[in-house]
């Protein structure tokens, strides 16, 4: 068992932060869709879960194996945090309410929710101040959300369950977030360390419940490796570390407010969910929210 490698927080640009914050974003429009589709196959959230954190785990199997899956340096809170946070706990509770709820509606009540739900951490926990442009930005992200959340309110068909599940989830990665930022990680061995211990737990909830994957068609197993295994598990996984290394937790998780639009804009396309001039306005309110919030427009001094 090694030590970890402690990452040097400071950059000397952050567009790398920015790219990884923009590719998350993209990745995760996709991950609410195709789990949305999920639930008209086979698979169940174990199948998913088995799939989204095996790939990962075996692809970065050297760097777990490196560092242990207990590392020295690491303190164990701060391992569990991040597990639930991003792994097992929060997969789980949130494909669940995907399930049944609309692909736009969960997109604005998960990702909407989560950069409000890291800055509120950030300012109670870790003493953080941000400045004015962060705060203006974070109050157009929250204006942008309400119009989103509020168009969507007129749906009756929306379980009550969505409510509390997503925007719990939200505070399940805003946590993560935090945590990784103190953790001493690389994103890589952060990512690493998720994905093997979420496969474990999903591997003991396989053995206790059982699964469906022999039923499914190969097809729907390949989509989900791709969407969930690859992109999700592993590159937006790395993505969102890289942001969150560059950029600070709170920043990183701003882009996040970007999914709720592009979630809404996919529903529409391509899984016929209505969209019309609600979702276009809140895309422009919610886009100049992050630019804003993540110090992009910030005033250089």
């Amino acid at each position: 068992m090694t030590t970890i490698a402690f990452s040097d927080d400071k950059s000397p640009s952050q567009a790398l932060g920015y790219a990884g914050g923009t590719v998350t974003v993209l990745i995760w429009a996709t991950w609410f869709l195709v789990t949305r589709h999920s639930a008209a196959t086979p698979l169940g959230s174990i199948d998913i879960g088995l799939i989204r954190f095996g790939i990962p785990a075996l692809v970065l199997s050297p760097v777990w194996l490196k560092t242990g899956l207990l590392p020295k340096a690491l303190p164990l809170h701060l391992l569990a945090i991040m597990v639930a946070g991003s792994g097992a706990v929060f997969f789980l509770l949130t494909t669940l309410a995907i399930h049944s709820t609309p692909a736009a509606s969960s997109g604005i009540l998960l990702g909407g929710s989560m950069p409000l739900a890291a800055a509120l951490i950030g300012i109670a926990l870790f003493g953080e101040r941000p400045d004015g442009t962060r705060i203006t930005g974070l109050a157009a992200i929250v204006a942008g959300v309400l119009v989103l959340l509020t168009h969507s309110l007129t749906d009756a068909s929306l379980p009550w369950t969505s409510f509390v599940l997503l925007p719990a989830g939200a505070v399940l990665w805003a946590s993560y977030t935090h945590a990784f930022r103190r953790s001493g990680l690389t994103a890589v061995q952060a990512s690493a360390l998720i994905a093997v211990w979420s496969f474990l737990i999903m591997a003991a909830l396989a053995l206790a419940f059982g699964i469906s994957l022999p039923q499914a068609p190969l097809q729907e197993i390949g989509l989900q490796a791709l969407s969930q295994g690859v992109l999700s598990g592993l590159v937006a996984m790395v993505a969102y570390g890289t942001a969150v290394r560059r950029l600070g937790g709170t920043q990183a998780a701003a882009f996040t407010a970007l999914t709720p639009v592009l979630a809404t804009l996919g529903g529409g396309f391509l899984l016929g969910e209505p969209i019309g001039l609600t979702e276009i306005s809140a895309a422009v309110i919610t886009g100049i929210g992050v630019a804003l919030s993540t110090g992009i427009a910030a005033t250089r001094r």
